[in-house]
């Protein structure tokens, strides 16, 4: 994998919108029991990305964005 870090501020907001969006619209990424709207998904998700707790990188092979978490398990 040929991952590049892109900062969130760098994009546009639609485009940050949409690499967000994409994101917690994919298969795989059920959020539990409860319910959650799409707007509050992306809006956590943001605030991830802000604090520093999460990072887009984009695979230079594939083509593709992928947001990815920086907190280490424990």
């Amino acid at each position: 994998m040929t991952g590049v870090k892109i900062s969130y501020d760098q994009l546009s907001s639609e485009a940050l919108n949409g690499v967000i969006e994409e994101f917690v619209t994919r298969d795989g990424t059920d959020y539990g029991e409860k319910e959650i709207s799409l707007e509050t998904k992306i809006f956590q998700v943001l605030d991830q990305l802000k604090s520093g707790k999460a990072v887009i990188v984009f695979d230079q092979e594939s083509q593709t964005c992928n947001i990815v978490s920086t907190i280490k398990p424990l």
